[in-house]
């Protein structure tokens, strides 16, 4: 029987601390050996491709209803509306008992906001058709109340990028299920996010930081410590720090930088 993890340790030990350092190696590359039952440089090799493997991918159809659970949770509780929307979608992939439960369980998944969602967007985005078929289901899922919340269109425009599509082509498509008297949101949070920050659509992200941080300074409430200022100026000035750490989240989020 090969021990790899203390053949490793022992020699790494040795390289570093000559004999005492071999034997130290060796003793907690056992202990791992041990540990993960590593008996063979198979089962190494087993185990470290097991650690470096990605999550399990989405199928699209278990993507598409994480998308609905989460647009119809978006703005509140989940509305009977909502719930007929996803039910009225499982009836048209014709999903079976199977697939219904799965798409259900999917769907309660999406509600909780859990879950990594531009990874499997972005892969959709040399198949446009499938996002199209995606993102007019989230129309239809966003409008099933009669009315297009603010949070709503933020996750559309939010996922549309991710797809590679531009936030016109995005908005044109929710035109489509827009009922009859109810406009589309006109800027929404991230056009006040913004403006709170004086930047615009196109500005580049290391401009963005800068107006982040310059404002950032000049509101921060630790910059009034020991000038006499007021409680309500303090108040004031952390309520505006608020603010601009939500903008700044919002719109790094949108535009994908860190």
């Amino acid at each position: 029987m090969i021990w790899p993890a203390t053949l490793i340790g022992a020699g790494a030990g040795f390289a570093l601390a000559s004999i005492p350092g071999a034997l130290l190696g060796a003793l907690l590359g056992q202990v791992l050996d041990r540990r993960l039952r590593l008996h063979d440089w198979r089962a190494l090799l087993t185990h470290l491709r097991g650690s470096v493997t990605s999550a399990p991918r989405l199928d699209e159809r278990e993507l598409l209803f994480l998308l609905l659970g989460r647009l119809a949770k978006s703005d509140g509780a989940v509305q009977e509306a909502h719930i007929q929307l996803a039910r009225n979608e499982m009836q048209r992939l014709q999903l079976d008992a199977q697939a219904q439960r799965e798409a259900i369980e999917a769907f309660s998944r999406g509600k909780s906001a859990g879950g990594e969602l531009r990874r499997p967007l972005g892969e959709l985005r040399s198949r446009r058709e499938r996002g199209e078929a995606l993102l007019r289901a989230c129309w239809r899922m966003a409008w099933a109340d009669g009315r297009l919340g603010a949070r709503e269109q933020e996750l559309l425009l939010q996922w549309g990028q991710w797809l590679g599509w531009n936030a016109e082509t995005v908005m044109s498509l929710g035109r489509d299920y827009q009922p009859a008297g109810q406009p589309l949101a006109r800027g929404g949070a991230y056009q006040e996010a913004l403006r709170l920050l004086g930047v615009h659509t196109d500005s580049e992200p290391v401009a963005i930081k800068r107006a982040y941080r310059r404002l950032l300074s000049q509101h921060h409430p630790d910059k009034l410590s020991g000038s006499g200022a007021s409680p309500a100026r303090v108040r004031e000035a952390t309520e505006r720090t608020r603010e601009l750490h939500n903008a700044y989240r919002l719109i790094r989020e949108r535009r994908g930088f860190r």
